[in-house]
Order: structure tokens, then sequence, then C-alpha cells
């Protein structure tokens, strides 16, 4: 696994981050230390990575791969929701750049027992930290089947989300679902028979139950809150993305963050005294190129999108 693992966007990422010697960089979602590995050779000799993972699985091979700069880097398990607190642990305030790709990792899907894929019967689990007690099995087995509904159809934008929903009140009425074959069997029979459908029926679903077990959005939300309060003037924040849901809210914060004004629309004159702290770097998202997405068909949904902090100008 530590040797497939290929860093999406890895030299995109370089090129806004442009990380340099006496820089410090913060991997917020280290996963196996690609990206970090590649931060590190690019600031030599002597730029800093700060990686945080909530996966302690994960942070044990970034540990590993990253051990060829052992005292340029520093590893911490915790949720990048937290960054602000897990920095200041750290006695650091302000960083030259931040990276987030966010989302399920490769190494996850791929490892079995952790429940977030179909393909193998494993544990309904899905937790990126295991030190959580909120396991896809507990919101299958114990939510009404409005709340089912709800969550299928927000985080999984699910169009069948209230058949599906209902199918699994009724076959856990036989018996609790434990199993990802199990429930992906359910689902299947909820959903109409399509035509070449390029996806499993239950593909949505198992997205909707891990940002949900996860608490992803909300978590991104904050999480880029607390990148830009940490960046310092001139530093870059590059996020990566792999669906809808999650792009949506960082070009919703890019934009907040580049207004120079947040008045209602009908205001007159500015009241707001607001001013952007950001530059937007990607007018659209940077997509793999053909080559990448060949070499690894995995990258082909991701999005990047970078800003660079500035200086407020007072209010005249």
């Amino acid at each position: 696994m530590e040797t497939q693992h290929i860093p999406v966007l890895r030299d995109e990422v370089l090129e806004f981050l442009k990380p340099k010697p006496d820089g410090v960089y913060v991997d917020a979602t280290v996963g196996l230390g690609g990206h970090s590995l590649a931060i590190l050779e690019t600031s030599a000799p002597n730029g800093h990575v700060i990686g945080i993972d909530a996966d302690a699985a994960a942070l044990a091979i970034a540990r590993t791969r990253l051990n060829v700069f052992p005292e340029r880097h520093c590893l911490i398990h915790g949720n990048f929701a937290d960054m602000t607190a897990l920095l200041a642990h750290h006695a650091v305030d302000a960083v030259d750049g931040i990276l987030l790709d966010v989302g399920v990792s490769s190494f996850q899907l791929d490892t079995p027992e952790r429940g977030f894929s179909f393909r193998h019967p494993a544990p309904l689990d899905m937790r990126m930290d295991a030190r959580q007690s909120l396991t896809a099995m507990h919101v299958v087995n114990e939510n009404a089947a409005e709340t089912l509904t709800e969550i299928f159809r927000r985080y999984g934008e699910e169009r069948f989300a209230r058949r599906i929903a209902h199918r699994i009140v009724q076959a856990r009425q036989q018996g609790k679902i434990t199993t990802t074959t199990q429930l992906a069997e359910i689902v299947a029979t909820a959903v109409p028979p399509r035509r070449a459908a390029r996806i499993h029926p239950a593909t949505r679903v198992f997205q909707a139950l891990r940002i949900y077990v996860n608490a992803e959005l909300e978590n991104l939300t904050t999480g880029l809150d607390a990148a830009i309060s940490l960046l310092k003037p001139g530093g870059c924040l590059c996020v990566i993305t792999f669906h809808s849901l999650e792009d949506r809210i960082v070009k919703r914060c890019f934009q907040m963050g580049a207004r120079a004004c947040i008045c209602p629309p009908k205001t007159p004159v500015c009241i707001c005294r607001h001013r952007p702290s950001l530059q937007i770097l990607t007018r659209k998202p940077v997509q793999p190129s053909a080559d990448e997405r060949r070499r690894n068909p995995r990258a082909r949904s991701a999005k990047l999108r970078a800003a660079r902090k500035i200086v407020k100008k007072p209010v005249s």
C-alpha cells in the first residue's frame, strides 16, 4: 500500500504552495504522506511540515515515509477542524501554507475491514477516527426512515432516498444490518433497475453514510475558517475535493473571503466594513491531466482550488 500511494495533483499543489526553505506548512489531511514528502523535498534544506490526520493507521504509514526528514516534520493525530488548537499545542500560530485533501482516501477504501466499500463483506464501520463511537452500523439500525431519507438526500444526493430508507427499516425488522454487502444488497432491491448504470445503486448511500458518520461537511467548513486565520499574509491555502458537496463549500468560502463588501444587495452604501482576506488563485478548479487520470483513475473527480491570504487594508 505504501509503495502504491499516488498523491493527487501533486505538481499543481506545489506550484501554488511554492514551498520555500524556512517555511512552515500544514498538510491537514496527511494521509499516507505523499503530498507532505513532496513539500519537504521542495522546501529543502529546512522547510517544516506539520501533518494532521484523524486516521491513526494512515499516520503510521506516513511516519515511515517521512522519516527520511526526521527533524523537519511533526505528525498529529486529530481532525483538521481542530487545527487551531492542535497547532497551538505545538506553539504554532501562523504558517506559510496549508493543504486540505478532503474525503475518503484510497488507503481507507482498500482496507476492507474499515467498511468504506461494499466490494468486500466487512463490518459497517466507516469511521475515519476509530476513537469516535458513532459508526455507520449505528446510523443504519437506529434511525427512523425520515432521518435516513434526509441523510441520503442531503449527503448523497440520492434520488431514491425515501424508498431506500423505508426498505432499510423493513429489512432490519428481520435482524440487524451489520455488513457492507448486506446493506448494498438491501439498497439494490429498493432502486429501480437502470439500463447501463454507471455506478452501483449503493454508491450514493455509502457516500452519504460516510459523510454523516465523520461530519465531513461540517468539519470542512470549520477547517477552512481555521486555515484562513492561521495563514500568514502571502500564505497559500490549497483544497482538493472529490465531489460537488465539498467543492461548493470551498468555492463559497473563497468567494466570501475575496469579497470587498458583504452588505445586502439593496444597501445603497456599504456599511459592513468588511475587507477581503483572500485572493482567489483558481478562477476555475484545477483538475488532473489526462495522463494523471490514466495513471490514477481515482483522481478523475479531483478538483483543486487555491487562494492566497492578503493583508486587510484598514477601513477609511
